[in-house]
């Protein structure tokens, strides 16, 4: 299934590229992986890269993935296509590819990312992606963003930033739980109303803030595999 989001960063293209393409800075930021480490003895950007998802105390997902090509335009636009992979028997995902887009704009970056990916376990791995893995790698991809944007903008460090999330939530969860104990059942469902609807702190990772489909025209419109996203205009 494929899979767009794009946010807007108040920060230079060095700084927004740098957190992105550097495997120390990326794991950081990224909800979806544990670890990112680059192959080849990349310091700077990884054209190679190993990474891994803990999915229980002991379990790690790994899988690899390579950049197979990136565009700079005139104006700074820049573009980085890869696919990923992995050979773990737990992870749903077989392989994918997709492409990270850096548009400057005034006094900012729209970053986007579109990806898709090819599922294991036939159709009961299809279903399962429908129902829940895309929603959620969609989910924490923009959380992610989100996180980054915050990072950049404000220079609060990513795991702090986590850690506000942490504690809103449990704010919000505590609220509910104290409306069902103390006032019934018609106070804990206002509460849990109150608690999905009322947007985070500004201060907070939301994906919520993220755009979540490709604006109309745009080459991110259908993911295509990496090659052909360097063929298409920016």
């Amino acid at each position: 299934m494929p899979l767009y989001i794009e946010t807007a960063i108040a920060a230079p293209m060095a700084a927004v590229w740098q957190r992105t393409r550097d495997p120390a800075q990326h794991r950081r930021w990224d909800l979806r992986f544990s670890d990112i480490t680059g192959l080849d003895g990349e310091r700077d950007a990884a054209q190679r890269f190993a990474y891994a998802t803990r999915v229980a105390p002991r379990v790690l997902i790994t899988g690899t993935g390579a950049t197979t090509a990136e565009r700079t335009r005139p104006d700074g636009a820049r573009i980085s296509a890869l696919a990923f992979g992995s050979d773990h028997p737990l992870s749903p995902i077989a392989e994918g590819s997709g492409h990270w887009r850096y548009t400057p704009e005034a006094g900012a970056v729209r970053f986007a990312t579109a990806y898709r990916y090819r599922t294991r376990w036939g159709r009961a791995g299809r279903l399962a992606d429908a129902v829940a893995l895309a929603p959620l790698m969609g989910w924490a991809t923009a959380w992610s963003f989100d996180r980054l944007r915050l990072w950049c903008e404000t220079g609060t460090a990513p795991e702090r930033l986590r850690d506000r999330a942490l504690c809103e939530a449990g704010l919000r969860v505590a609220a509910i739980a104290a409306a069902a104990f103390g006032a019934g059942p018609w106070a804990a469902c206002a509460a849990a109303a109150a608690a999905l609807l009322l947007p985070p702190l500004p201060s907070t990772p939301a994906a919520r803030r993220c755009r979540r489909r490709p604006p109309l025209r745009s080459p991110a419109t259908r993911p295509a595999p990496p090659v052909d996203l360097l063929e298409a205009p920016l």
